[in-house]
C-alpha cells in the first residue's frame, strides 16, 4: 500500500513541481486509526533570515485512510486526499540534529465516506485540517525528519453535523 501511494504521488509530480521529499504518518484519535503517505514540495521562500532562526514552508499532498475501531459498532474505512501548506520554524545552518516547530494551516481534505462509526459523522466530504507539531531533522545530509503532530479536522460548520476529529500523529519525512 505504501509503495503504491508513494509511486502514485511521484508519478503525479511534474518537473515544474519536483518532489522534494516523501513522508508517512500514523495517528490515533477518537477511536480511529489513521495512516497517510505523501509528498512535499518546498517553497522557494524563507523569512527571519537575519539571525540564527528562519521560517520556511512547503506544501504537503497526501493520500490516507482512517479506520474506526469502536467496539460493537458500524466501523468504516475513510479514504482521504489532502493538500496542506506547512510553515516550519527552526535553526538555520546548524550541524547535526536540528529541532523545529511547525504548523499546518487550513489544509484541504476530501474524505469518503463521511462517517467513521455510528456516532462520529463529519457532515461533508470537504474538511479543513490544521496541525501543530515539533520534531528533529537529522542524518548526514539532514535528509530525515521525525516528529509529532496534533491535528484537528472539521468541516468548519459548512454542513451539519460537524463533529470533527483529533489525531496524535508520528510523522517521518525522507528529503530527496
Amino acid at each position: 500500500m505504501l509503495k503504491l501511494c508513494i509511486s502514485t504521488l511521484l508519478f503525479m509530480a511534474t518537473p515544474a513541481f519536483a518532489v522534494d521529499g516523501v513522508y508517512i504518518e500514523y495517528g490515533l484519535g477518537n477511536m480511529v486509526e489513521m495512516f497517510r503517505a505523501g509528498a512535499i514540495f518546498k517553497w522557494d521562500r524563507s523569512w527571519l533570515n537575519d539571525g540564527e532562526y528562519q521560517v520556511t514552508g512547503f506544501w504537503e499532498t497526501s493520500l490516507g485512510q482512517w479506520r474506526g475501531y469502536k467496539p460493537d459498532d458500524n466501523n468504516q474505512t475513510i479514504t482521504e486526499v489532502a493538500v496542506t501548506p506547512v510553515f516550519r520554524f527552526g535553526y538555520k545552518n546548524v550541524a547535526g540534529m536540528v529541532p523545529y516547530l511547525e504548523g499546518g494551516f487550513i489544509g484541504m481534505h476530501l474524505i469518503s465516506p463521511t462517517f467513521i462509526y455510528t456516532n462520529r459523522k463529519f457532515g461533508s466530504s470537504f474538511q479543513f485540517g490544521n496541525h501543530i507539531g515539533f520534531g528533529v531533522r537529522f542524518g548526514e545530509h539532514r535528509q530525515f525528519d521525525l516528529g509529532y503532530r496534533f491535528q484537528h479536522l472539521s468541516n468548519g460548520d459548512i454542513k451539519k453535523p460537524n463533529q470533527g476529529i483529533n489525531f496524535s500523529q508520528a510523522h517521518f519525512i525522507y528529503h530527496l
